[in-house]
């Protein structure tokens, strides 16, 4: 038996290898990712929720999202207000809603299929309804104009489509929206960037996931758009994310 399956096994059937067990041994032989058999995943104190097939959370994402909560674990706002931008399952917003019990959390997905998972997420992970509030739309297009955030976070798009090195699964199985950035997978990313200042208080930041051929970009963009620029290795010392500070 394959670790996943043992997984599988575990977290899904408790132990009984029932006739679903082995149905879903083919599907996972056949590419379809274990979180979404077993149907959640952990994410730092959260557990998310996949019902509606976002993007799967990854340990890179988990990993930086843990570094921006331990730099700001005493020195964030008394209400800190706080956007996950392009929020797929929401895990990015739930974690730090626990992590930070003061704070409002605005989740802003442009798919509204994942609306119902965000909520069921953040509902599931007993945080409080009045300080989750969801937005669709592209990027900031549907936040409310004065809206003004101490940080944004963002995972956004930013896979670059020709380089074809996303693995099949996940180019068979996961939400190509979720996935691609456009041209060098830069396009999304220059867009969040040049956006970023008009919703954020002074000394604002914006923390954002990438590429490490996209550093460059990003610096550039970053100081712009009026940044302070620094771009950080993640678990497996790739540069991963960066953390934009509004001068």
């Amino acid at each position: 038996m394959t670790r996943d399956e043992e997984w599988l096994l575990k977290e899904k059937y408790q132990g009984e290898k029932t006739e679903g067990f082995f149905a879903d041994c083919l599907r996972l032989e056949s590419g379809e990712p274990l979180a979404y058999l077993i149907g959640h995943i952990p994410f730092l104190k959260a557990t998310i929720f996949l019902d509606s097939k976002p993007l799967i959370p990854r340990p890179e994402t988990e990993y930086w999202v843990a570094k921006f909560l331990s730099e700001h674990s005493d020195n964030h706002p008394d209400s800190p207000h706080i956007l996950d931008l392009c929020a797929g399952s929401g895990c990015i917003g739930v974690a730090v809603g626990l992590s930070f019990p003061t704070s409002h959390i605005d989740c802003c997905e442009l798919d509204i299929t994942h609306h119902v998972t965000i909520a069921d997420n953040w509902k599931t992970n007993g945080l409080e309804p009045d300080r989750l509030r969801l937005y669709g739309g592209s990027l900031y297009e549907s936040l409310p104009t004065t809206e003004k955030y101490h940080y944004i976070l963002s995972n956004p798009p930013y896979i670059d489509k020709s380089l074809k090195r996303t693995e099949a699964s996940v180019v068979a199985y996961e939400p190509a929206l979720a996935l691609y950035g456009g041209e060098a997978g830069l396009e999304l990313i220059a867009d969040i960037i040049k956006g970023a200042p008009a919703h954020l208080q002074p000394h604002g930041e914006l923390w954002i996931e990438h590429e490490a051929e996209q550093v460059a970009a990003i610096a550039t963009l970053g100081q712009e758009a009026g940044f302070i620029v620094h771009t950080h290795e993640d678990q497996y010392g790739v540069a991963r994310y960066s953390q934009l500070v509004l001068q």
